[in-house]
């Protein structure tokens, strides 16, 4: 009994010291109070606003009202940038009204709409019409005749066409991941990472990815476990975040989001869900490879070393391109994630090469 209380009390002391000790510190409000926009002429705005017959959820943010508005066109279908947007974003804020867009079936709109009657809305063509309607929104709002666009990945889907549709309302469009044509992007990537894998000498990979031939499939399709196989053979071996084997050092940093709380966290998995069950048919039959006249400036970020969206596919088209301006932006050390991968180099060439064009 001695010896069992002795234990006991050696047990209970940490513990009471434990209870005693000050509560860790709330991470996300130490970020939001680091990146409080505190300039008489800046805006510091989280809102739902309508958007073709569903509340959709947008950030805007910049330390001058003055300053033109970049809007950012999130990727996925169905991975918002809002929660992540601290990582990369401060910089930018200085030169643009930065505008983060949670798109129908998204995060913060996957929670502020009824998913069983967003579902059948869920196509193409209406995800173009939110685009449209959003840049409206932003410009009649906002005062602004135009603004900037950036479309990341998917993102680039919907961005690529408001520039062609829409080039007056643009002061020019930024393809960061810029998709062409899925078929021989899908085709590139799943190369690409198959031989990564033959080089790494492993096994497990290269039988899996192996047992996905044809990738895509003879008619293009991509059946969404065969996506989810490639998908992770290429994460793993850089396709997304060049020469890190996991997504999860950037997913995390949503935990410490200043815009999201745990509910919005657990609607980017839900909409992720419901977004690419619906959308995935249309994203693999997607080809500008035609497309190839425009009236707005056009800028391409390109990632050495992506294999998400194989930026060789974009460089063979970005060289037919007509525009009033253009420009091609290697990274050459970045896969598919620029602005979290080489943040500096894109925020210099917003400045130099992007941020100029508002004055044509």
């Amino acid at each position: 009994m001695h010896v069992r209380l002795i234990a006991c009390l050696l047990l209970a002391a940490p513990l009471a010291a434990e209870a005693d000790a000050p509560k860790p510190p709330d991470a996300p409000a130490i970020i939001a109070k680091l990146q409080q926009i505190v300039s008489p002429n800046g805006i510091d705005e989280t809102l739902q606003v309508p958007i073709n017959g569903t509340m959709q959820w947008i950030s805007v943010r910049g330390r001058d009202r003055d300053n033109p508005i970049l809007l950012f066109i999130h990727g996925g279908p169905g991975a918002p940038e809002m929660p992540t947007r601290w990582t990369f974003q401060s910089g930018w804020e200085d030169y643009f009204t930065v505008v983060q867009w949670d798109q129908r079936g998204s995060g913060k709109t996957y929670r502020a709409n009824d998913p069983a009657k967003i579902a059948p809305t869920m196509t193409l063509e209406q995800m173009h019409e939110d685009a449209a309607a959003m840049v409206d929104y932003l410009r009649k709002t906002y005062r602004k005749p135009k603004i900037f666009v950036l479309g990341h990945s998917w993102g680039s889907v919907l961005g690529l066409e408001l520039a062609k549709d829409h080039p007056d309302w643009l002061y020019a469009y930024i393809g960061m991941g810029q998709v062409i044509d899925t078929e021989a992007n899908e085709r590139a990537g799943y190369a690409d990472t198959l031989k990564a894998a033959e080089d790494a000498h492993d096994e497990k990979a290269v039988a899996e990815l192996r047992a996905l031939a044809p990738y895509p499939e003879k008619d293009g399709a991509l059946p969404l476990d065969k996506i989810n196989t490639e998908r992770k053979w290429s994460v793993h071996f850089g396709g997304l975040s060049y020469r890190r084997d996991s997504y999860a050092y950037y997913y995390n940093a949503t935990e410490l989001s200043p815009d999201y709380d745990d509910a919005d966290r657990a609607a980017i998995d839900k909409g992720s869900e419901l977004s690419l069950g619906h959308l995935l048919p249309a994203f693999a039959r997607v080809n500008y490879e035609d497309t190839t006249q425009f009236r707005c400036p056009i800028v391409i970020f390109a990632g050495r070393h992506d294999d998400t969206t194989p930026s060789g596919v974009t460089a063979e088209w970005f060289k037919r391109v007509d525009a009033p301006f253009k420009k091609l932006v290697w990274f050459e050390n970045s896969a598919h994630m620029m602005q979290i991968e080489e943040p500096g180099r894109v925020l210099v060439h917003l400045v130099e090469d992007v941020r100029p064009l508002d004055r044509n």
